[in-house]
């Protein structure tokens, strides 16, 4: 099988940052996302309460240059102000061309 190596940015957050979020994913060079609600523990706790809403989990395939692009705004506009987690990995995707220009 033909496979393209590239970059699966996973970013969760706070719900409330999901617009925002999608936004600027698509905006950097994301050609497309997949977003699930989310829960889990972590440094900041558990939520407490219904009203502080969900998590939310996003992921999209890019290239490296792409994928440094993304983590590098969410390093300098999330992590300080808000429950933030966003890693990298390393995929090898079948029809690699729909995830990049």
């Amino acid at each position: 099988m033909n496979t393209v190596p590239l970059k699966k940015v996973t970013i969760i957050s706070e719900a409330v940052l999901e617009p925002e979020i999608l936004r600027m994913v698509k905006e950097l060079g994301a050609r497309g996302y997949t977003t699930v609600q989310a829960r889990g523990e972590g440094s900041r706790g558990v939520r407490a309460s219904e009203w502080e809403g969900h998590n939310v989990m996003v992921e999209v395939l890019v290239d490296a240059a792409t994928a440094d692009r993304i983590l590098g705004h969410v390093a300098e506009h999330y992590f300080e102000h808000y429950a933030v987690v966003a890693y990298l990995t390393d995929v090898r995707v079948v029809r690699g061309g729909k995830y990049t220009a």
